[in-house]
């Protein structure tokens, strides 16, 4: 199945039937250019800093480790309703790993986010295994408010089981109030949720947890209407 019948069946699959065919062709996806955000063009980044390193054919931005949550916009670029594809290598050392991405975003501290914890995607802990991808909504709904109050619902493990210390692919479907995420070469989900904020479109970045770093490549955004 080429790219652009698997990002149709995604959605379909996701429940967005209505999103016109026409507005899901290869031409209207978007590769922001990760060396840019290094030179600190045509990205906003926000308490962390980064490097890019070549890794054979693969361009690999680096985050470095800080206390707090670390955000790197596209500027000028609005996200409603698509898929979001990212390659991302964390590590598996315990409460030391969050990566993901944030989309519809007002700003560094107001966005949703997909984010993988891979320390706890071989844990002996069946509990820490279904912490493996989170949904949150910031400010509101933050992870601890979300497992406080609806335990097991925006969390959960990750299927096929990747490697924690090795690159995954990540594929995040958008389609209001849907959002379902897979990871690799997966046809079933990892993790389905609605949407808690009320927002409908906003900014798309890099997302990097409380003292976290990590490293992202080939992102890649295909908007639907």
């Amino acid at each position: 199945m080429n790219r652009r019948a698997f990002v149709l069946s995604t959605l379909a699959f996701t429940g967005a039937l209505s999103i016109p065919i026409r507005t899901l062709s290869r031409e209207t996806s978007f590769e922001p250019d990760l060396a840019k955000l290094v030179e600190g063009k045509g990205w906003q980044v926000f308490n962390r800093n980064v490097s890019l390193i070549e890794l054979g054919a693969k361009r690999v931005v680096r985050f470095d480790e800080r206390v707090g949550e670390g955000v790197a916009l596209v500027k000028d670029y609005e996200f409603k309703n698509g898929v979001i594809e990212f390659d991302v290598r964390g590590k598996n050392i315990l409460q030391k790993s969050f990566v993901g991405i944030a989309f519809h975003a007002l700003d560094e501290t107001t966005y949703d986010s997909i984010y993988f914890r891979p320390f706890n995607f071989r844990n002996e802990d069946p509990v820490r295994r279904g912490h493996a991808v989170q949904y949150i909504s910031q400010p509101t709904y933050t992870w601890k408010k979300l497992r406080a109050e609806y335990t097991g619902k925006y969390e959960q493990p990750v299927q096929p089981v990747p490697d924690p210390d090795a690159w995954f692919h990540a594929r995040v479907v958008v389609a209001r109030p849907g959002i379902s995420v897979f990871v690799n070469d997966a046809t079933k989900p990892s993790l389905v949720v609605e949407q808690l904020s009320e927002r409908k479109g906003g900014a798309v970045g890099l997302w990097t947890g409380d003292g976290s770093g990590g490293d992202f490549a080939n992102l890649r955004i295909t908007p639907a209407s």
